[in-house]
């Protein structure tokens, strides 16, 4: 007996030990993948600008120039502008029009201004060739008592605008984009004019937070409180969405549905929305004229699930607005423009309002 009381306690304490030993990795590795999901999702809130608005990719973007575009884009003609948003931010514009062909101002009967909002990287000049083949297009087949001038916006902190992005921010220089191709583009007092947005991916976002932004409320329009200038800048004719999303936060949630991943748990640290979908219903509730949609889709994108157009077009519908939706074959999310077919459906569109 006295033997057996000596092995037992041995016996007990090494089966302590086993247990021990069992449990001990499953927790440091639980506890490895909280301390990891948590980080992630810190580092994800608090440089959310970053993660979202990448003007310098890829490199060397900020020190494009549109002279290196010049061949590409002729007879098309671009020149960069510097405007200030309400903050004082200066922003860069690039401005095109078809050179030696547009008529005397005296012979101008419509205007029709389009303001471009790029998605979240690169600059303005890469993308100019496209925008000019869209500009000789819509020049060739309108009267020639029509002119065309795309008034492309350099987000703060892209090119070489001024600032840090950020939605306020963005917004800031989009309110500025469209009061100056308003007010001061050659022959811009004529009427009628029409003022055409057209957003790319992220400029989607952009473009119908910046048409809810100018639309007059209810009750300023009812009570008069508009005057002729302020009225002009709200009388948005289009909306060209371009391989648009929802929202931010959708985006968030269709790219990754698992449970387990901390981005559908961060809509409410987000500073970045860029909801359409609230958007376009403000714009809906105004008294003034609704602008006509056209949504283009990317058949092949490779960023945007194809449940986002269908999404935005959904929304258009149920608020009776009138709305188009045309899929790109072969397209990927930023070819949209120099596929031929969405060329076509863009300069169909935006060739209505000539």
């Amino acid at each position: 007996m006295k033997h057996l009381c000596r092995i037992y306690p041995p016996l007990l304490h090494t089966r302590r030990l086993n247990v021990s030993a069992w449990v001990t990795p499953p927790l440091v590795f639980t506890g490895l993948l909280l301390s990891l999901w948590t980080y992630k999702s810190l580092m994800l809130v608090l440089f959310q600008n970053k993660i979202i608005y990448m003007p310098s990719v890829p490199p060397f973007s900020r020190s494009e120039k549109i002279k290196d575009y010049e061949a590409q884009c002729r007879p098309v003609r671009w020149e960069e502008t510097r405007i200030r948003a309400a903050d004082g931010v200066e922003v860069a514009l690039a401005v095109g029009s078809l050179a030696g062909s547009k008529p005397a101002t005296s012979e101008v009967q419509k205007h029709v201004a389009i303001v471009y909002f790029q998605g979240n990287g690169g600059s303005l000049p890469p993308r100019l060739p496209a925008l000019s083949s869209i500009l000789k297009a819509l020049q060739r087949d309108a009267p020639s008592s029509t002119s065309f001038t795309i008034v492309g916006l350099s987000y703060r902190g892209f090119w070489t605008s001024r600032g840090r992005p950020s939605e306020r921010g963005i917004g800031r220089d989009a309110d500025a984009a469209i009061h100056y191709a308003m007010t001061d583009l050659p022959a811009s007092d004529i009427q009628p004019t029409s003022l055409i947005l057209w957003g790319q991916s992220i400029g989607a976002g952009v473009a119908t937070s910046a048409a809810a932004a100018i639309a007059p409320a209810r009750n300023d329009a009812t009570t008069g409180n508009l005057d002729s200038k302020q009225h002009r800048r709200s009388q948005v004719s289009g909306l060209l969405l371009e391989t648009p999303f929802v929202s931010v936060r959708a985006m968030l949630t269709t790219i990754y549905p698992q449970k387990w991943l901390p981005y559908r748990y961060l809509g409410p640290f987000l500073r970045n929305h860029w909801d359409s979908r609230a958007a376009l219903k403000r714009i809906a509730s105004s008294p003034s004229s609704i602008p006509k949609v056209l949504i283009l889709q990317a058949a092949n994108d490779e960023l945007v699930p194809n449940t986002q157009s269908l999404d935005l077009e959904g929304v258009c519908q149920d608020l009776q607005m009138e709305v188009q939706r045309k899929v790109v074959p072969n397209a990927l999310h930023t070819e949209v423009a120099t596929k031929a077919e969405g060329r076509r459906a863009i300069v169909n569109f935006l060739g209505a309002f000539g």
